[in-house]
């Protein structure tokens, strides 16, 4: 390593560690398990994603997703820190399961929509549970409690809490940019505000004892009788840990023009939380703000996060007791602040100009991200997407039907049949991808055809098809079979292949399944002809 690279790592490191102090602090509170449990999972999930993950630059921590979810467990649990620690043991061993699994590439494949509706819920959860205690007021673990209790905020509200969090909301959000790559805005608001506290004697709340030592061995435990929400809540730890981490990772990717190893890094954060239960901390994933001041500030391999982990145990160990006067208030306008900046505001921009089915999606997700549940907002929202995608799919294929008379005017025996009745093949031409989205489409264009000989199938312009379309196809060639109209279809070698895995050529005889339209048009009138002479 270049000495240049060593000094960016470590600057990088200090300043990563500079902004994650309050952070870890403030969701440590948050969650309820206190403002330790919060700096252990900075240090014990910073460390060990940093050694083994598959981001070099990546910085770990507490993040708000994780934090909403503990905090939901530990008012559940009214405070059962060993169920809440066996919560998030699990979750870390079944994000490692993911990551063993491969999956962490199918991140990727989550729509937008879900993400920013997930996301912009997050800042708004964030944001409604952190207003009471910024005025004085108490707190609600839950977002929908904050609103129904809206009104104490007027009527309850501390004076000098009140005084501590505008304070606050004024520095982290009018903190100049120039001064910000020194003094983290975050940093700035803590400082000035514990040392107003102090120094004035204000009588306000602060976060209270914070254990100096390192944190001790806390062995999980739980009971069977809860053992449907302990696992639901752990799966929704490792999805919404995977889903945080993996898009950090992608932002680390676009600031280094490097790849990172998805899997890889789902084991290690797996590693890193359940190894952080057991100490007691908070749950974690990859923190987006954390690794873009560490790349920006220098850091370009591992060494800066393992200085991040370094200098936050010096600052547990040696400056902890100073850590026990920060006033709630100003943890809350710090956290506030962290939800302003969760908001997708990006899509919310594009709110005039986006299609339709995106608006309602993301609408949908933030809607069940603060009413009901983070993982039943990203599973619904999912699902909905999928929906919807489906739909435009089949809006986009189309099939249409010709009629191919068919004249005989070889014999005399032909001319009467003509006279008599009107004999044709019909083509049904099928353009775009068939499957299930659009085979009640097909189906229901497709009547008995009355007085029709032949119905083609040309599914030459068919990308590919699936087993619904498979089955579809067989039921409508059995209703034309059984209305004595013989079945026939072109399609390609790869098409041909999957029907004949679904059992078309059960219902088709080979000789009527053709790789172009103008042979099986020709041996129709073949066909047709021969049965007219007889």
């Amino acid at each position: 390593m270049t000495k240049r690279r060593l000094v960016g790592d470590i600057y990088g490191g200090v300043t990563a560690a500079i902004i994650a102090l309050p952070l870890a602090l403030a969701f440590g509170v948050a969650s309820g398990a206190g403002a330790q449990a919060g700096l252990y999972g900075a240090i014990i999930l910073g460390l060990i994603a940093s050694l083994f993950g598959g981001t070099s630059v990546q910085i770990s921590g507490p993040t708000g997703p994780m934090t909403v979810v503990v905090a939901a467990s530990i008012a559940l649990f009214k405070g059962d820190m060993a169920t809440i620690m066996s919560i998030i043991l699990l979750g870390g061993i079944i994000q490692m399961c993911l990551g063993f699994l491969k999956v962490g590439k199918l991140v990727r494949y989550i729509p937008y929509p879900v993400i920013s509706g997930f996301m912009t819920g997050i800042g708004v959860i964030i944001i409604l549970i952190q207003l009471h205690p910024l005025v004085g007021a108490g707190g609600y673990s839950s977002p929908i409690l904050a609103i129904k209790h809206l009104q104490t905020i007027f009527t309850d509200f501390n004076n000098g809490d009140l005084l501590l969090g505008g304070l606050t909301l004024l520095i982290v959000f009018l903190f100049p940019k120039r001064l910000s790559t020194r003094l983290p805005s975050p940093l700035a608001a803590l400082i000035v505000g514990t040392a107003l506290s102090v120094f004035a004697h204000m009588d306000v709340t602060t976060i209270g004892h914070i254990p100096t030592e390192l944190p001790q061995l806390v062995l999980p435990h739980f009971s069977l009788s809860n053992i449907t929400f302990i696992v639901t809540t752990a799966m929704s730890l490792a999805v919404l840990g995977s889903i945080d981490s993996l898009l950090t990772s992608l932002v680390a990717d676009s600031l280094t023009k490097t790849s990172h190893k998805p899997n890889k890094e789902l084991v290690a954060q797996g590693l890193g939380n359940t190894i952080t239960a057991l100490f007691g901390g908070i749950p974690g994933a990859g923190a987006t703000m954390r690794t873009v001041v560490n790349v920006k500030a220098g850091g370009t391999t591992r060494l800066s996060g393992i200085i991040h982990a370094i200098v936050l145990i010096l600052i547990l160990v040696i400056f902890g007791s100073m850590a026990e006067l920060i006033p709630m208030a100003v943890l809350s306008g710090i956290l506030i602040k962290v939800g302003f900046d969760i908001v997708d505001y990006r899509f919310l921009k594009l709110l005039k100009k986006a299609p339709k089915h995106d608006i309602i999606v993301m609408f949908a997700v933030l809607l069940l991200t603060v009413v009901v549940d983070l993982i039943v907002a990203v599973g619904v929202g999912i699902v909905l997407a999928s929906i919807l995608l489906t739909y435009r799919i089949a809006q986009q294929t189309n099939s249409i039907i010709h009629e191919i008379p068919i004249h005989i005017d070889d014999n005399e025996i032909g001319r009467e049949a003509q006279e008599s009745t009107e004999f044709s093949i019909r083509v049904i031409d099928i353009n775009g991808p068939f499957f299930f989205g659009y085979t009640t489409q097909i189906v229901g264009k497709i009547g008995a055809f009355l007085g029709t000989e032949v119905v083609i199938f040309n599914c030459k312009n068919v990308p590919f098809i699936d087993y619904s379309a498979v089955f579809a196809l067989s039921e409508k060639i059995t209703k034309l079979k059984s209305h004595n109209i013989i079945p026939m279809i072109v399609a390609n070698e790869n098409i041909v292949s999957n029907l004949t895995q679904g059992g078309i050529c059960s219902l088709i005889p080979c000789e009527h399944i053709f790789e172009n339209l103008e042979d099986a048009i020709a041996h129709s009138k073949k066909h047709l002809y021969e049965n007219k002479c007889l």
